[in-house]
């Protein structure tokens, strides 16, 4: 068995077809983490469809989702993606050491390659039983919060920058009273799912927690599906999200197919793409599409990354890193 299958089958994703369909210079596989599949779902086919009209080639686009981080290291250990498009730079510096992608991947594409923003926001039971209306609620005695595990999510990981970045707002930039609150709010999480969508059918199928941290796309499916039972909460400051895109330099190089590749990445930053980006409620960078959607994304006070931490690199290295921050405020073991 080849090194690929291994980690195809690794992730669930051992049919045939589109294993044997890497091997065709007409397809592209994309990894992706998993709160993007109905994203991608409806972008895959439209840009087969743009791609046959403009190049009169027929171009497949096939799909790999899993936790960010989880994705990342599939990458670099063989998955034959020809793109990745991932939710936090951190998984592309990885992918960037490792020579899978360019090591100026942030230029190759614009905003920093990400095309769109999302931020972190709550959703909580019918009727906001617990009165939960802001980060310092989540970490109050009693309460069950659902958050995806940092260490293997991207989706875990903005959830934890985001309450830090809140405490540090909140107490006079304490790293100190940071490091006990967000302890606080991890204590209260009563289990670790691998990525964002186990999150959120633990807590919405399995009735885990009082609330489900999560991305504000997720909104809008677990209210479609669920809508009688759940309700949306924006706290008072969340941080902003930019999932960013990369073309996998070794893989298109061996199947030919960097043009098929980048065009594919182009196709989000377009007004069709960035159209089909709106409508799975993420929020887009074009600022006429934005505008054409404003009654779907909330204004809600966001904090860059940047803003309270080095870099990501850094924030990485201090607090996810085995023995980091981290490992050192969660009480539980995940």
């Amino acid at each position: 068995m080849t090194t690929l299958r291994k980690t195809l089958l690794g992730l669930g994703l051992a049919a045939l077809a589109p294993f044997a369909a890497l091997a065709d210079e007409n397809t592209l596989l994309n990894a992706s983490y998993d709160v993007s599949r109905e994203l991608y779902k409806e972008i895959n086919p439209a840009f087969s469809a743009y791609w046959k009209k403009e190049k009169g080639k027929d171009i497949t686009v096939n799909q790999s989702h899993g936790g960010s981080t989880k994705q990342a290291l599939a990458v670099a250990n063989g998955l034959e993606a020809d793109v990745v498009t991932f939710n936090q730079p951190t998984d592309l510096d990885f992918l960037a050491e490792k020579k899978v992608i360019a090591a100026d991947w942030k230029k190759k594409f614009p905003h920093d390659a990400a095309p769109y923003t999302t931020t972190t926001v709550f959703i909580v039971r019918k009727g906001n039983p617990k009165g939960i209306k802001d980060w310092n609620d989540l970490a109050k005695p009693g309460i069950s919060v659902v958050i995806p595990n940092p260490k293997t999510s991207g989706n875990g990981r903005y959830t934890y920058l985001a309450a830090w970045g809140y405490a540090l707002e909140n107490n006079n930039k304490s790293a100190d009273k940071a490091r006990e609150f967000v302890g606080q709010l991890f204590a209260n999480v009563p289990v670790f799912d691998g990525g964002g969508r186990g999150a959120t059918t633990t807590f919405t199928q399995r009735d885990v927690g009082d609330a489900l941290i999560t991305f504000e796309n997720e909104v809008a499916l677990v209210l479609a599906e669920f809508g009688d039972k759940f309700d949306v909460v924006y706290p008072s400051l969340s941080i902003e999200a930019a999932p960013p895109v990369a073309v996998n330099d070794i893989i298109t190089a061996k199947r030919n197919s960097a043009e098929a590749a980048k065009g594919y990445l182009d196709y989000l930053f377009s007004t069709e793409g960035q159209t089909i980006i709106a409508k799975h409620n993420f929020r887009p960078r074009d600022e006429a599409v934005l505008a054409k959607n404003a009654e779907k994304f909330p204004p809600i006070k966001t904090f860059k990354l940047e803003q309270y931490f080095p870099s990501w690199a850094e924030a990485q290295k201090e607090h996810f890193a085995d023995g980091g921050v981290y490992d050192k405020v969660t009480t539980k073991s995940n």
